[in-house]
């Protein structure tokens, strides 16, 4: 089998170019007119004299409306992505590179930049293109140093890639505890000179980004690459021979990728007499093409690199390589087709429709403001008063002229109040075709206009699921992205790298990682309101805990981990970048070692059974005691009622007995006294009848 020579892989390559051009050419027209629409420039809406220019900003509207909560649910936390094993003993390395690829090279690689202008160019120019290398050149720096002593200029200039431009010595003398001692300073202006390299991303300008018309994708693309316009020195820079470099011609003019560029960029004024020879801009093309240079019959992807043409005398690099650095960003997709669909293509001609409409509403609203004056000609002695009034000026008419049938106004119906209903219906069109609305935003409709909860709610989700669409859409292609970064960190960091990550120092190396590891670009919360994102993890949340409390930390269903990615998640959601600044990320090995500790302790079932049951029988003897106690109590009291009862008793009978005796006493005396009385009474009545005998007993 015969290689493919550079003569003939130059011919292929120079036809595939000709035919991506073509194909670029052909998109740039839609391009161009995207965003004039999107920069108020409408062309194919002429302005006329005297009339209104307003012009409606519906595109701009749009895409504004529903790039804040795209940009939020993709980069409105540090954990863009997160890598997943793909084979046994990954987990490790996975988490390490998520850690790294994250908060140091995608932050390094103006990662945010390149997204958000990709994010734009989606939703403005149907394609965003996100390109990601190894940014390897020549770095010059030219620095002043003053007041070294000698130790400091040996090890300024210790390096090989340190050159002195230029230095003076003086001879100062200073004084130290053995006396004065002279000692020399050193003022050196030096040029380091030093090779550099990080990895890069950044957003391709649609005017420069090639792709073949037949592709589907750009993985599968015949031809994919990149021509933009470089510098002589930029290109010197980046290690091409000079003289060679200095040997191509200057980039000549490509009206139709000019013109695009100047749209794009305000126009840029390049007089290539008045440019230095190193500024001079050279067409440079760096090329992906599959083709079958070794004749085994299967294309096998190739890097080349043009300046100054694509013939074999203007190829520079050529090798084998891994992979198409370029991804597709789509904010919806065409089926069968590699363009995708954008804002604009939907927008454009509702803000054309609009424009029209605003311009004769407002030109109604002037007519009726400042009519049409109707004179009759020779009759007002000053016409100025008529055609440019002033305030207070008066108008003059001639003698025995009626100034009422010397000046009237030509009278023009108002017919500007019928044209809000037609606004009001294209920007409902507008809605329905793009499901951009105020709720989109992340506004709640009710916030504007008054309507029941569940309408409202209706509407919110009608444009939060839009907004989903759009956003798990574009992640798709910035899948693609993160797993080229990873491959590239993986090729080109050829030892261990230690970095501040979390205020703790680590060591990251990603020789051992598996460069095949799955991306996950986070997408699961975000393009709704923060209040319904945090409503929907304070949910999981409580279900986590509920689950660890029933269970335990080890159940099947949930782990500590599964917990702080859900706090995590609910902090994100309410605005805090860092979690990790809030909440402590679960250590396994403190968790496990907790676990093992538990697994030595009793069944804390049985342990509670045995303390329900010691607690039961202690409760009962203390109930026994405190009845026996209770007892003894209420039989000293019945003791001690019954001695107050008897003692009551003995009393009232010691009275009764008292009362007795006195009564009887009573008695005694007054029978005694009867009984003495009685015989007092006797012993009278016996004398007198002695007396009467003794007196009757003598004879008479």
């Amino acid at each position: 089998m015969a290689e493919m020579t550079d003569e003939r892989l130059a011919a292929i390559v120079s036809a595939l170019v000709k035919d991506s051009e073509t194909y670029r050419t052909d998109l740039s027209t839609d391009r161009e007119k995207a965003m004039e629409y999107y920069d108020g420039v409408m062309k194919d809406v002429p302005v006329e004299d005297n009339r209104s220019k307003v012009v409606s900003r519906d595109v701009r509207s749009a895409i504004k409306k529903v790039l804040p909560s795209v940009m939020r649910t993709i980069l409105g936390n540090d954990q863009v992505v997160e890598y997943e094993p793909v084979g046994e003993g990954d987990e490790e390395a996975a988490e390490q590179a998520s850690d790294y690829i994250n908060y140091i090279v995608f932050p390094e690689s103006d990662g945010y930049e390149a997204v958000q202008d990709a994010i734009n160019d989606s939703l403005k120019l149907r394609n965003g293109i996100i390109r990601w290398w190894y940014d390897k050149r020549i770095k010059v720096s030219v620095s002043t140093h003053t007041g070294l002593d000698e130790a400091a200029l040996v090890q300024l200039v210790k390096d090989d890639d340190v050159e002195v431009l230029e230095q003076n010595q003086t001879v100062q003398q200073i004084d130290t505890p053995e006396g004065p001692v002279e000692q020399t300073i050193y003022d050196v202006k030096i040029r380091r000179k030093a090779p550099y390299g990080c990895t890069k991303l950044a957003a391709v300008p649609p005017e420069e980004f090639l792709i073949h018309p037949d592709a589907l994708d750009i993985e599968e693309s015949p031809l994919t690459g990149i021509n933009p316009r470089l510098r002589r020195s930029d290109l010197v820079a980046m290690g091409y021979d000079r003289a060679k470099i200095d040997s191509l011609p200057a980039a000549g003019s490509d009206i139709d990728k000019d013109t695009e560029e100047d749209t794009r960029r305000r126009e840029i004024d390049d007089n290539l007499d008045q440019t230095a020879r190193e500024l001079h801009e050279i067409e440079y093309y760096e090329l992906y093409v599959r083709v079958d240079a070794d004749d085994d019959g299967i294309a096998e992807l190739r890097r080349l690199v043009f300046a100054g043409g694509t013939g074999v005398n203007n190829l520079l690099e050529n090798e084998e390589w891994d992979e198409v650095p370029f991804a597709d960003i789509i904010s919806e997709r065409r089926p069968h087709q590699r363009e995708g669909n954008s804002i604009s293509d939907d927008t454009m001609d509702i803000q054309r429709i609009k424009t029209v409409l605003l311009r004769q509403t407002l030109d109604n609203l002037y007519w009726q403001n400042m009519p049409q004056p109707v004179v009759q000609e020779g009759v007002i002695v000053n016409p100025s008063s008529v055609l440019s009034p002033k305030f207070g000026e008066p108008i003059r008419v001639s003698q025995g002229t009626d100034a009422n049938t010397a000046v009237g106004y030509n009278r023009v119906p108002f017919v500007a109040k019928d044209s809000f209903s037609m606004l009001e219906y294209m920007d409902n069109e507008a809605t329905d075709r793009t499901g951009v609305s105020d709720a989109s935003s992340g506004l709640a409709p009710d916030a504007l206009q008054n309507m029941t909860a569940k309408a409202s709610a209706m509407i919110e989700q009608a444009g939060i699921g839009q907004t989903e669409l759009m956003v798990r859409t574009i992640a798709h292609g910035l899948k693609r992205v993160f797993r080229g970064l990873l491959r590239m960190v993986i090729k080109h960091q050829d030892q261990p790298r230690t970095v501040r990550l979390r205020g703790k120092w680590v060591t990251f190396d990603p020789r051992e990682w598996n460069a095949e590891m799955d991306a996950t670009v986070n997408t699961g919360l975000g393009a709704g309101t923060r209040e319904r994102d945090m409503i929907m993890m304070q949910q999981v949340i409580n279900l986590q805990k509920d689950l660890l409390l029933s269970l335990g930390p080890d159940n099947p269903f949930v782990k500590p981990d599964n917990l702080y990615n859900s706090i995590s998640k609910f902090a994100e959601s309410a605005g805090a970048k860092s979690p990790e600044l809030y909440f402590t990320k679960p250590d396994p090995a403190e968790i496990q070692a907790k676990m093992d500790a538990a697994k030595n302790q009793p069944n804390p079932d049985v342990v509670k059974v045995q303390a329900q049951a010691e607690a039961k029988k202690q409760k009962a003897a203390l109930d026994a005691q405190i009845q026996q106690q209770q007892n003894q109590t209420d039989a000293e009291l019945e003791m001690e009622r019954l001695n107050r009862e008897f003692a009551l008793k003995q009393e009232q009978l010691n009275r009764e007995l008292d009362l007795k005796r006195e009564q009887l006493v009573a008695e005694l005396d007054l029978k005694r006294q009867q009984s003495a009385a009685q015989i007092a009474m006797n012993a009278q009545v016996t004398n007198a009848q002695t007396s009467q005998v003794e007196i009757g007993g003598q004879p008479g």
